[in-house]
């Protein structure tokens, strides 16, 4: 990959990085002030919780994509940027255009999402 396209890549990927760490860190300050309101009945409580659970999973969800975010940073800078983890093919552009952080080229991330090829961490 041609190291102007490289860098413009870095530059999104760095630029989500920040927004989901922000993010992350706003979600979980938010859970844990919705227990300090002092609740009085049952349906208080009730959404309460239900706003805790809600944003447990939001956290988690831009806890994981900040994750890939971070290995993708981390593939630029070890030069493997672009290829596929599991056949080490190029991923189509267009794919990285749409997802930067993605792992896998399309016929990969399909047997994947078959249950046809095992989940790697790189």
């Amino acid at each position: 990959m041609e190291k102007k396209k490289l860098e413009q890549f870095k530059k999104r990927l760095e630029t989500r990085q920040v927004e989901l760490r922000r993010m992350v860190s706003k979600t979980e300050q938010d859970g844990r002030t919705a227990d300090d309101e002092a609740t009085q009945d049952i349906a208080d409580r009730a959404a309460s919780s239900y706003n805790k659970e809600f944003l447990f999973h939001q956290s988690n969800t831009d806890r994981q994509l900040l994750n890939m975010v971070e290995t993708a940073l981390d593939r630029i800078r070890e030069g493997s940027f672009g290829e596929c983890i599991s056949c080490g093919k190029e991923i189509n552009p267009k794919r990285l255009e749409a997802v930067p952080w993605t792992r896998h080229c399309i016929e990969c991330q399909e047997k994947l999402e078959q249950g046809l090829l095992e989940e790697t961490q790189k």
